[in-house]
């Protein structure tokens, strides 16, 4: 399996991700940027691993070697690393395996303009140059020089959310070991906000558990410690910090759908009839928020290639992942994990509600979660469940992402992964009893392992 990924590169470090791989990457990358006449200077920033800035050196011998320039920003968060490649636009490369275990690493490309690059717009071209091996050039050597965003990156996002007048709030942080630990410090001492900080210590090798929120075992410490605390809410970053989740005051996940409407609502406020994305995993609840606050809601693929390229297109001011990854278009369109949390506190900070009483008109269905199955045959598993299912009365199906059926009362999307035999499955229904059968129904018909 390639360590080239959809949308980056990821892979053991030292097994698949070595020096002399970086150095070779950087020279792919440099190439790659001459012929799209990208800005001569290459942004690269780095995470909390202890491969990381030794590959980041590596990588920079490796594009200042074909004559393009480099300026490190060190140590940073992805969103901070596509704020700087916004705000200087220029190309941007982070190291860093976001959620994955302390044994990778990984590398995640933009172009100027937080652009992204992923499989269809330049990493497979990366990638052969790499297997191809590209000639070392003669002329000029590039030169390497650092640079701190870290205060830029605070005022901008404080200019995207007006916190001037929020009322005092009880936040827990858990950051996991991981790049939030270096950038809420930062963010919060600028906010009327008491911080009860959790696994702040910036270490690649996670001691305390896997930034990875989006396994419910990683938030069981922040769901105590908001109940011991009494705080009013939770945020939960993963490694690189581009991703968040929120636990409200009872220290239960907000589902992200629930943060998805919240945002679209205040980003609808701002800008009367705008265009709004939504994953086609998201819950119905975000495309009736959407219209019923005059704007256009547009359904996408999963994925933060296919959401930008629509945010591009339509001139959609916000778009919103299940997966916790939320895009702004006065944040290049690119995602920040921050910024969805800064507007979460401020719409609290707006209300005399707990947190899960104000998001409740959100909440207004159950869903399964994504359910992972092993298939040996995903194309013939979606199949027989299409056979199974539609030529039954008042069903739909499609096919933007896998195979997706609906009903009146529910929907069922069911895709198959990009790197492994499995078939991902979500479920939402008017009635956690509907969801339930729907959800059987469903997984017999996968009958995986």
């Amino acid at each position: 399996m390639s360590i080239f990924k959809a949308y980056d590169i990821r892979g053991l470090v030292d097994d698949e991700i070595t020096a002399d791989f970086c150095f070779a990457t950087g020279v792919a990358l440099a190439r790659f940027l001459k012929g799209e006449r990208e800005p001569g200077t290459v942004l690269i920033g780095e995470d909390m691993r202890p491969s990381s800035p030794v590959f980041a050196s590596a990588f920079s011998a490796g594009v200042t070697s074909q004559g393009l320039d480099v300026i490190r920003i060190g140590l940073a968060s992805t969103d901070m690393l596509y704020f700087a490649s916004g705000k200087l636009n220029m190309p941007g490369a982070m190291f860093t395996a976001s959620h994955n275990p302390a044994e990778y690493n990984g590398i995640k490309l933009c172009l100027s303009g937080a652009r992204p690059i992923g499989r269809e717009s330049g990493l497979l071209l990366i990638e052969r140059f790499v297997e191809e091996g590209s000639p070392l050039g003669l002329g000029t050597v590039g030169v390497e020089k650092n640079q701190n965003m870290l205060d830029e990156y605070v005022n901008h996002l404080l200019t995207l959310v007006d916190l001037t007048e929020m009322r005092r709030l009880k936040v827990v942080i858990d950051a996991g070991n991981g790049m939030a630990g270096f950038t809420a410090p930062a963010v919060f001492a600028r906010l009327n906000a008491e911080v009860i900080e959790m696994y702040f210590e910036l270490d690649g090798s996670f001691p305390n558990h896997e930034a990875n929120p989006i396994d419910p075992k990683n938030l069981k410490d922040l769901s105590r410690a908001v109940k011991e605390h009494k705080a009013d809410i939770g945020l939960a970053f993963d490694g690189d910090a581009d991703r968040c989740f929120l636990v409200d005051e009872r220290g239960e996940l907000v589902n992200p759908s629930a943060l998805t409407a919240l945002i679209a609502d205040r980003e609808l406020a701002k800008n009367p009839g705008a265009s709004i994305i939504y994953n086609l995993i998201s819950s119905r609840s975000v495309k009736e928020v959407v219209e019923e606050n005059g704007g256009t809601a547009i359904r996408s693929r999963v994925g933060h290639s296919y959401i930008k390229k629509l945010m591009a297109e339509s001139g959609a001011v916000f778009g919103g992942e299940h997966s916790g990854h939320f895009y702004f278009k006065d944040f290049w369109r690119a995602d920040s994990g921050m910024l969805a949390a800064l507007h979460a506190l401020a719409a609290l900070s707006q209300t005399d509600k707990k947190l899960s009483n104000m998001l409740q008109s959100y909440n207004r269905y159950a869903s399964s979660g994504e359910i992972n199955s092993v298939v040996e045959d995903a194309v013939a598993v979606m199949s027989a469940i299409e056979s199974h299912y539609a030529p039954m009365n008042g069903i739909t199906v499609d096919h933007l992402d896998g195979l997706t059926v609906e009903s009146a009362d529910w929907w069922f999307n069911v895709r198959a992964s990009n790197t492994e035999p499995l078939l991902r499955l979500n479920v939402e229904a008017t009635t956690e009893s509907l969801m339930h059968e729907i959800r059987g129904q469903a997984l017999a018909l996968i009958g995986g392992k």
